[in-house]
């Protein structure tokens, strides 16, 4: 394991991969309708036993930064983790996120991010985490209401109160970020560190706006779902009634030729590498990674300490220049207004030969 600054923005030092836990525990198993609420899943990830043995590999195998949520498993899982480093907490970083309450049916005052909430959940979240201070403090979503003022504010409370080390925003639009990023400079606030989003080779919509932006104001992005949510493991197969793993399991992905075609690939490789899928599919990102100016760091979501050696695994295998390039065409996305028009517009920008000029690094904001 390798070990990153987090951005270019803050000196926190953080392995290569996080070990992401939403899958610490067992939830709200008897209770089926709660179950449904949020996610749409809860109660099916792994209980205390293997949870431990999972979080003890990824520490062997020198893993520092550890993420979870207030949400997650409804509580449960912030339980487990603060139980599990509580012997070596210092070593770790513990990350965690507020918006959707712990509860399992919670009353409209126990979401979204307004400060009220956040001194709230994060009180709860110390609690839980049998901690006096989270490491990286996140809101979760965007709530449709809560200026960013406030919620910024609130963030810069919870520093100079020593309850929270560093902050940042998960699953905000790009807009949100760089103006939140901006508005915290020009006030002497806190600064925002990093972002949380989706990023694989079956949703790779995250490279049109936020890792540019990112890259752009040094912020480190948190790589959410990496394996596509199980699809890019390969125990997925299209059928008829969509995508369905062995154990006939529906995945929720839409089923359009795109994607069959970015998993067949990634089969493909895999069996010219001699490795499974999944490698495969981390392997890509860490090669992306690795071109970033900014620290990216895929969230790895193991329910088995099986799952977990797989996706170690992958630290020891390196594509070739040929697989990258066909994995990138595979899943390349279109890149959508106002990137295409100015793509076509940049040689006459710079004079009708880009070569005369070096590219910016990193990107220009």
């Amino acid at each position: 394991m390798r070990y990153t600054a987090f951005g270019r923005r803050t000196g926190l030092r953080v392995s290569e991969l996080a070990l992401g836990t939403s899958n610490f525990g067992t939830g709200v198993r008897g209770d089926p309708d709660a179950a449904r609420l949020l996610w749409g899943r809860r109660g099916d990830g792994a209980g205390r036993a293997e949870a431990r043995k999972v979080f003890d590999r990824f520490a062997e195998a020198g893993g520092t930064l550890v993420d979870t949520a207030d949400s997650a498993q409804f509580g449960e899982a912030e339980r487990l983790v603060g139980e599990f480093v509580a012997a070596d907490r210092d070593h770790f970083v513990l990350s965690t996120k507020y918006t959707n309450s712990a509860a399992t049916r919670p009353r409209v005052s126990d979401t979204g991010n307004s400060r009220k909430n956040m001194i709230r959940s994060v009180e709860e979240s110390l609690r839980r985490l049998g901690t006096d201070h989270i490491d990286l403090y996140w809101a979760h979503f965007p709530d449709a209401l809560t200026p960013t003022e406030e919620i910024l504010a609130g963030l810069d409370h919870l520093v100079r109160s020593g309850k929270i080390l560093y902050a940042g925003l998960s699953n905000f639009p790009a807009w949100r970020v760089a103006r939140a990023a901006t508005m915290a400079e020009l006030r002497g606030w806190t600064p925002l560190v990093g972002i949380q989003t989706e990023h694989n080779l079956v949703n790779r919509t995250a490279e049109r706006e936020l890792l540019p932006m990112a890259e752009a104001l040094g912020l480190g992005a948190a790589l959410w779902s990496p394996l596509g949510g199980g699809l890019l493991t390969g125990k997925y197969r299209r059928t008829e009634a969509g995508w369905v793993s062995d154990e006939n399991r529906r995945h929720p992905r839409n089923d359009t030729d795109r994607i069959a075609a970015i998993v067949t690939t990634v089969r493909e490789v895999a069996e010219e590498s001699g490795v499974p899928p999944t490698r495969v599919s981390l392997a890509w990102l860490r090669a992306r990674a690795a071109r970033a100016h900014t620290a990216y760091v895929p969230v790895l979501g193991p329910r088995s300490v099986g799952q977990l050696d797989d996706c170690l695994a992958a630290l020891d295998v390196t594509l070739d220049p040929e697989q990258l390039r066909r994995l990138d065409e595979v899943s390349a996305i279109e890149p959508g207004t106002p990137h295409e028009i100015t793509t076509l517009v940049q040689p006459a920008l710079l004079g009708g030969d880009p070569e005369r000029l070096p590219p910016a690094t990193p990107p220009v904001a």
